[in-house]
C-alpha cells in the first residue's frame, strides 16, 4: 500500500506549529556508517525543503518495537507535537507493522515522507526478504550474531533465497 504524502485534512497552519522529524535506523553498531549516511540524506532533503526539523536514530532490529527511538518518535506523534515524519526508506522505520505507524500518522494528520520510494518488487521477492530478516532476527538471538554456526545457517538461507529469486 503506497502511504499518502500528504495526510487528508492536512491544515498549514497546524502543520507549522508541529515539528518535522528524520528518523533513521540501522540493525547493528557494524553499520553506524550507513546510520551517518541517512542521517546526511535526510539533513540535506529537509533543508532542501526548508524545514526545520529533529533527527530520532536508532540502532535495532526493524523487527524490535522496543527501540528508545521509535517509542520516541511515537510518544512525539501521539502528542501531536509532529507535522510531518521523513525516512529514507520505508523499512527504516520497522520490517513489520510500518503500516501500523502509517495508519497512526495519518490519524493524527502527520505526512509521511518516504524520500527512496524505489523500485516495485514482487510478491515473490518481497516474501524471500521477509523471510530472510525472520531467520536472521531469531538465529541471532538463538546463537548470537557472531558464531559460526549462525554464519553458516545464515549462508544457507541466503544461497536458497537467490536461487529461488533466480527461478
Amino acid at each position: 500500500m503506497t502511504w499518502p504524502r500528504c495526510a487528508p485534512g492536512l491544515h498549514h497552519g497546524i502543520q507549522s506549529e508541529r515539528r518535522t522529524v528524520a528518523y533513521v535506523r540501522v540493525s547493528s553498531h557494524d553499520q553506524k556508517a550507513g546510520l551517518e549516511r541517512q542521517k546526511q540524506v535526510l539533513e540535506l532533503y529537509c533543508a532542501n525543503q526548508g524545514w526545520t526539523f529533529d533527527v530520532i536514530e536508532d540502532l535495532g532490529s526493524g523487527m524490535n518495537y522496543r527501540k528508545k527511538g521509535l517509542r520516541k518518535l511515537l510518544e512525539r506523534i501521539l502528542a501531536g507535537e509532529i507535522g510531518r515524519l521523513v525516512l529514507t526508506h520505508k523499512d527504516r522505520l520497522l520490517c513489520f507493522g510500518a503500516e501500523l505507524v502509517f495508519a497512526l500518522c495519518e490519524a493524527r494528520e502527520v505526512e509521511v515522507v518516504i524520500i527512496n520510494q524505489g523500485a516495485d518488487t514482487t510478491f515473490e521477492e518481497d516474501l524471500a526478504s521477509d523471510v530472510l530478516e525472520i531467520v536472521t532476527v531469531f538465529s541471532a538471538r538463538l546463537y548470537g550474531s557472531r558464531s559460526r554456526k549462525n554464519q553458516k545457517l545464515l549462508e544457507g538461507v541466503r544461497s536458497a533465497v537467490k536461487e529461488a529469486q533466480c527461478s
